[in-house]
């Protein structure tokens, strides 16, 4: 029998899943795919909670494609290799997936529909992940913008209210059937982890753009794992906005121009956006990284941001700006260290807005902080968590009398940076 295959990845749900419905109506029976790629699993720790993250939900959709007599086909290994297995064992009219733009899938995916077609099986590929994508956006002159604000004033511009495909009534009927096993976490080399990633929370909306800015508030909607994963997708957040929401669409904003600026410069993963920074000598001492990943560094609100992440996966957005800064300024250590222990830690993590913000941090990216804008992390402190709400929520017995000394001195370690980026600059 001649099948449809639709390959879920960062699309983990069955509502408003634009290539699932494309599959669902291709006119065959449709059998629904997740491939543990081995290629980024070999990189994480066993009990990654992101690996547990995915595990779960894609359990929850077996369990409604159960109910209507289909299940899913789980499969782990390197994705090129499965599909040479699956080009042989299915007589596959077609295979459905959407889009990826991180450098590593877009490889992925052109080998595998290299291999498809070369097998005499069509690969159809959606845009889902985002409103705009590629080249929707660009300058006059059809080149990618690298300034945010003309970015979002276009984006603004072409911008309408997305649609919403929600399953019918016959939606299941189309999904083929019959039970296959679903692998135990343990099947796939892997443990259920102690961190659980939360459910989103939309309702504090109306105070997103009063409360962003402070930690204590708990105010995060924990969004980003879900549309990371994609358990809700960007056109049912976006529906869900009101025009006050106007904040926090533009934070949604910056995710699609960070993922337009990487599929665009792919080499921003390894190397500054801005190459003029490529000279500067970065300390990198390994013992004050290591404080700095302990969160003992001295100031509590870097601290206290260390510490949130290593008890839940989480750090408040300005928090992580702090943080960020610190490292890369104070310490000066390479912003790739900070880049490569946050995408290990982060629930959220997405490499474009992870590698942006970096680099935003470090000066050195694509419409970066200035390199002479240094964090305060005290003042900063003083001014989003002047109660210690944050601090010692993550810091329960912090004492100003008693605590770390700061590893380095605020006023000597500005000057050293900037003499040290004033030095390392140049002008190509």
């Amino acid at each position: 029998m001649k099948i449809s295959v639709f390959w879920f990845r960062r699309d983990l749900r069955l509502n408003d899943n634009t290539a699932l419905n494309h599959a669902l109506r291709s006119g065959l029976p449709v059998l629904p795919l997740f491939i543990f790629d081995e290629n980024i699993l070999e990189e994480l720790p066993p009990d990654d909670a992101r690996v547990t993250f995915i595990y779960e939900r894609l359990r929850e959709i077996n369990r409604q494609l159960e109910k209507h007599g289909s299940a899913l086909l789980i499969k782990k290994g390197d994705p090129v290799r499965i599909w040479q297995q699956l080009a042989s064992e299915y007589e596959i009219g077609g295979v459905y997936l959407n889009r990826d733009y991180e450098p590593y899938a877009v490889v992925r995916d052109g080998k595998v529909r290299t291999l498809l077609q070369q097998s005499g099986i069509k690969l159809h590929d959606f845009k889902d992940q985002v409103i705009f994508e590629r080249d929707e956006i660009v300058a006059a002159n059809g080149k990618p913008y690298t300034i945010f604000t003309p970015y979002k004033k276009k984006w603004l511009t072409v911008f309408s209210p997305p649609g919403v495909t929600n399953p019918g009534s016959s939606f299941y009927r189309n999904f083929l059937p019959g039970g296959r096993p679903f692998p135990t976490i343990s099947e796939i080399g892997f443990k259920t982890s102690r961190i659980p990633v939360k459910e989103y929370d939309l309702s504090g909306l109306d105070r997103y753009a009063d409360t962003r800015d402070l930690p204590g508030e708990d105010a995060t909607t924990f969004l980003g794992p879900h549309l990371r994963f994609g358990t809700i997708s960007i056109r049912q957040v976006i529906n869900r906005l009101k025009p006050n929401h106007d904040v926090f669409l533009g934070e949604l904003i910056w995710r699609e121009f960070f993922m337009q600026i990487l599929f665009h410069f792919p080499d921003a993963i390894e190397h500054n956006f801005k190459r003029r920074f490529d000279g500067i000598i970065w300390r990198n001492n390994e013992e004050e990284f290591d404080t700095w990943c302990r969160g003992e560094t001295g100031y509590p609100l870097v601290d206290a941001g260390m510490r949130q992440l290593h008890a839940t996966g989480y750090m408040h957005n300005r928090v992580r700006m702090v943080a960020a800064s610190f490292l890369c300024k104070h310490l000066l250590v390479d912003w790739r260290w900070g880049e490569g222990y946050f995408a290990g830690k982060l629930l959220d993590y997405e490499l474009s807005s992870n590698n942006g913000n970096w680099q935003w941090a470090a000066g050195s990216g694509c419409d970066a902080a200035p390199y002479f804008r240094i964090f305060n992390p005290s003042a900063q402190q003083k001014k989003f968590d002047n109660r210690l709400v944050y601090v010692k929520r993550w810091i329960p017995d912090y004492d100003p009398a008693s605590y770390f000394e700061p590893v380095v001195e605020h006023n000597y370690a500005r000057e050293r940076a900037i003499k040290v980026y004033r030095t390392g600059m140049h002008e190509n």
